[in-house]
């Protein structure tokens, strides 16, 4: 009879196949990404490898892809080793992927040029946002490991440079898996020092494995958030790290960057020596200078006189009063000439004037004016005002043109 198989009864068989079969355990499998999702509740990986014909899922735990030094994306082609099973609530084959690495490319390449790229547009490479370096600093902060000889080089060459300087270490690993953190930790714990003005953070010589812990992320931001400028001081001559590209300054070797950091203290001195010389020669030039000009100008009128300037000040002080007197009368003159003017046409109309010429006033008894003859009786009493004096006048006889009006 043939057998029936339920479909989780299947999904067992094929998922116990693929395991006892050793050619799908532990493999490793060429392909491209595609559909990359990075859970980030609980960090695992999902994704598809591809080729021109199939495609494959497969799937990355968080324990295994912390490991990964790169970032995996879209279109790369990797190489991941892993085991092949069958995912069974799906039904879907799957590759549960231990390692991966870029085909082509080295890890540790790529994800040093996926980090410069991503800080390169943060703008932490941007050299205006560099710090700069002190001439004279009072004291070297020293991030390194004790152990190393790159201390060794950098406190020699302080001592020989300038034996009283003052320095500060903050033991850090240089390389293994705990260097990043240890490194980052004694950047943080000097920047909370008073008094250091400048940090040196390097070590030695080392292959491109041995220098990871300089081109970690943490590391990188932990130099660009220091107050106090930092010198790179990773051993290497050609290759440049990602502490080189955020710090403030970068040296070849840890022996560079301590002659970067600290001054040549007989150099100082000669400098010192040579600016107060030049110093000197300047200030006797400028006082010869000055004592030169000064007898020019005691040889002027002005400084042979000393009253010259007062004399000549109260000349100018009495021309601008006979100025003033001149201006004032001419101003009085034409203002009395328009004044009499004016006068004059007053008096031309004053009545007064019109009396000097023979014309009198006459006044009725009640004070006003007689303009006519009409209205007054022989007999009535009148005044007449004269350009002197008044008289007293009793009216014999009032006519209009000729006519009678009437006889005392």
């Amino acid at each position: 009879m043939t057998h029936i198989w339920t479909v989780s009864e299947l999904a067992g068989e094929i998922d116990r196949t693929l395991q006892d079969n050793f050619l799908f355990q532990n493999c490793w499998v060429s392909g491209e990404i595609s559909n990359f999702k990075h859970h980030l509740p609980s960090g695992h990986w999902y994704f598809t490898l591809k080729d021109d014909v199939s495609s494959l899922r497969a799937v990355m735990f968080r324990s295994r892809a912390v490991r990964v030094r790169f970032e995996p994306r879209n279109g790369m082609q990797v190489l991941v080793r892993g085991n092949v099973k069958l995912y069974d609530r799906d039904g879907n084959i799957q590759v549960y992927a231990e390692e991966m690495q870029p085909a082509g490319l080295g890890e540790l390449y790529l994800a040093f040029e996926q980090l410069k790229e991503r800080l390169i547009v943060e703008g932490l490479f941007a050299e205006e946002r560099k710090k700069k370096i002190p001439l004279l600093p009072q004291r070297v902060g020293i991030v390194t490991s004790t152990s190393g000889a790159a201390l060794r080089d950098i406190l020699q060459i302080i001592k020989r440079r300038h034996p009283r300087m003052s320095w500060v270490v903050a033991p850090a690993a240089v390389q293994g898996e705990a260097a990043p953190r240890e490194i980052v930790e004694g950047i943080r714990r000097l920047n909370r020092f008073e008094g250091i003005d400048v940090l040196i953070v390097g070590r030695g010589g080392g292959s491109l494995e041995e220098l990871w812990a300089f081109n970690t992320e943490e590391v990188a931001r932990a130099i660009a958030a220091s107050r106090i400028p930092v010198i790179s001081a990773v051993g290497h001559e050609t290759d440049m790290t990602i502490a080189d590209y955020v710090a403030d300054l970068r040296a070849p070797t840890p022996s560079a960057a301590a002659e970067l950091a600290v001054p040549l203290l007989q150099g100082l001195k000669e400098r010192v020596d040579y600016l107060e010389k030049r110093l000197q020669r300047g200030l006797s030039a400028r006082l010869a200078w000055k004592r030169q000009l000064l007898e020019r100008l005691a040889l002027k009128a002005p400084l042979r006189d000393p009253f010259w300037r007062v004399e000549r000040g109260r000349q100018e002080l009495d021309d601008f009063a006979s100025r003033l007197q001149n201006s004032m009368t001419r101003f009085m003159a034409d203002k009395n000439g328009i004044l009499k003017l004016l006068a004059a046409k007053l008096d031309l109309l004053s009545p007064l004037s019109v009396l000097e010429r023979g014309y009198s006033l006459t006044y009725d008894q009640n004070g006003q004016i007689l303009r006519s003859a009409v209205g007054v009786t022989c007999g009535a009493q009148v005044q007449v005002r004269l350009a002197e004096g008044r008289i007293e006048c009793r009216v014999v006889k009032a006519e209009i043109r000729g006519d009678n009006i009437g006889n005392r």
